[in-house]
């Protein structure tokens, strides 16, 4: 079903500066790229104390499903709709990845009358952050080669090199390849393969750091595999940290553009919160709450994958307080969740509706884990009946769910009113106090049960033999005090992408344990995700295309069906 009666006009923007000018900063105070999009230079950053009052909101979902649900259009909904309000507010948001653009997701700018913009140059190469970080990480691989070909000073295992490639692209090819063939010239022959830009411990560098001191010093840390005798080598035994800091000089600043309805916004840091932390940077969420009284940030994917990443690694590192957590489910995602065939989403079925609040049900619990409060936004469809609507509304209010249903997408702001006034509501009248699930003195088994235990619901861990010997590594060269940032599937609770709704009696398998102790935290990978994506039969690129003008299409198209993540 295309929304021809839906596509909105072209939305008329307003130069950067002006946008700027609206929070306080100057032009002086900018590196522009162009009319409409800039960075917001360190000093100008310095300038300003972070507001004491400013609210945090953190908008997660249920569990994603291939019908979609539209996060990061309610995110940019609901902050256009407390502007409306009168509210001086800032949506801090993730970077797009290139790979899912032309992938399975297309554009990853919101959707309808709430995206920000311009869409297509911040889905494609934008102010070339990820460019910046894929170079700064090659560049650190080029590195650890050539001196294990040089004579190898620091007697590093070939065999033990644990730093990959990597790419912004969806190429399964490349998972796994073997380098240095075709004679000595070419170097040592080792097996190894790339994954792609966000998940790289550069990107997570970069979105946790907040000067060029601090970036170079967690490059420095950087472990890039092991010595013959299984010592830990570092980035920093090579001297090349000022190099790999260099290339990140402009990515480190925030982004700064505007949506639909001219509300700045900072679009800073890497996204898939399945395999990396999924969620803006420090620097742009920082800069944010100095500028602005309300915050809208988003964690990717559900809220077992960004938001508890956000709450247990982003949140500490950053010395941030989230204040509420908007909690987005749409009518068709629940009944994805109860069983409803793809292909039968479009056809009213309340009861199934409430059949699938198993699914929002597990995460608004979650959520209290923490100590803060939830709403969730109902994100309407236009398939969605209002028999569907109000038996939702009335099941989560029964169950004592704060709730407001939203049409963001076709109206925008106006669509989002309810929701930024009961948000607001819950900000003054119930207060939260955060606090993350778990000590990060405990040990590094504990913190994954905590997590998949907790927050999944996983009656045990499956250690696989990879894993216990990287159990092994981390606790005997003390890295076993760092967080987990645990790599899982986005289409379920568990690590089986099969099992929709609440799964139960599940068991998480842990296949390896990656150790990111530049940017502080370790990555337990689970069942089969991978870290580099592969395309699907018809991606995205198909539909992508360009004029004798110059004007994109296909990227992010208002006429697509429903709101886009």
């Amino acid at each position: 079903m295309t929304r021809h009666s839906d596509r909105p006009a072209a939305p008329a923007l307003k130069p950067i500066i002006e946008i700027a000018a609206s929070v306080g900063l100057s032009e002086d105070d900018l590196e522009t790229y162009g009319r409409y999009k800039a960075k917001v230079r360190l000093e100008a950053i310095r300038r300003f104390q972070r507001r004491p009052d400013a609210s945090l909101i953190l908008v997660s979902a249920m569990t994603p499903t291939p019908a979609g649900e539209g996060k990061t259009t309610v995110s940019i909904g609901l902050a256009q709709a407390l502007a409306r309000l009168g509210k001086a507010t800032i949506a801090a948001l993730r970077e797009p990845s290139m790979g899912p653009v032309f992938g399975m997701k297309g554009g990853a700018t919101g959707g309808g009358l709430s995206r920000v913009h311009p869409v297509d140059d911040i889905n494609l190469h934008f102010t070339n952050d990820f460019h910046a970080v894929e170079s700064a990480h090659n560049l650190l691989s080029t590195i650890v080669d050539n001196s294990v070909y040089h004579d190898n000073p620091l007697n590093i295992d070939p065999r033990k090199i644990t730093w990959r490639r990597v790419l912004d692209m969806n190429d399964r090819f490349l998972r796994d390849i073997v380098i240095g063939l075709g004679g000595s010239i070419n170097g040592v022959p080792r097996e190894t393969g790339f994954d792609i830009v966000p998940s790289s411990e550069i990107m997570a560098i970069l979105c946790l750091s907040r000067t060029y001191a601090e970036l170079k010093e967690k490059i420095r840390r950087v472990l890039v595999g092991f010595t013959h005798d299984n010592r830990p080598v570092m980035a920093g035994d090579l001297k090349v940290e000022g190099a790999v800091t260099a290339l990140l000089k402009y990515a480190l600043l925030p982004n700064l553009v505007q949506t639909t309805e001219n509300v700045p916004a900072i679009i800073h840091g890497g996204p898939f919160a399945n395999i990396a932390q999924g969620t803006s940077s420090i620097m742009g969420t920082d800069l944010a709450l100095r500028l602005a009284d309300y915050v809208v940030t988003e964690a990717g994917f559900g809220f077992d994958l960004g938001a508890e990443k956000f709450f247990d690694i982003v949140a500490p590192y950053g010395n941030l307080d989230p204040r509420i957590v908007v909690l987005v489910a749409t009518v068709r995602a629940l009944k994805y969740h109860a069983g409803v065939a793809r292909e039968d989403l479009d056809r009213s079925n309340p009861r199934a509706a409430v059949l699938g609040m198993a699914n929002l049900r597990k995460h608004y619990q979650n959520i209290d884990k923490f100590r803060i409060p939830c709403i969730v936004a109902l994100n309407r469809f236009p398939s969605d009946t209002d028999e569907e609507v109000r038996a939702v509304v009335k099941a989560a209010e029964n169950e004592g769910m704060n709730i407001a249903p939203c049409d963001i997408f076709r109206l925008g702001g106006e669509g989002g009113l309810e929701l930024a006034e009961r948000t607001i509501s819950i900000l003054q009248n119930a207060p939260g106090c955060f606090r993350p699930l778990y000590d990060w003195e405990l040990p590094v088994e504990d913190k994954i049960f905590k997590v998949a235990g907790e927050i999944y619901g996983a009656v045990s861990i499956d250690y696989q033999p990879l894993a216990r010997r990287n159990l092994d590594l981390i606790n005997r060269y003390g890295f076993d005090k760092l967080p987990v940032c645990i790599a899982k599937t986005q289409q379920s609770l568990s690590d089986n992408p099969s099992l929709l709704g609440l799964p139960r009696d599940f068991i998480v398998t842990v296949r390896e344990i990656k150790i990111a102790s530049g940017a502080g935290f370790l990555i337990p990978i689970t069942g089969e995700i991978l870290r580099m994506p592969g395309l699907s039969k018809m991606p995205a690129a198909y539909n992508i295309d360009i004029d004798d003008e110059g004007v994109i299409t296909g990227v992010s198209s208002p006429g697509e069906i429903g709101p886009l993540t």
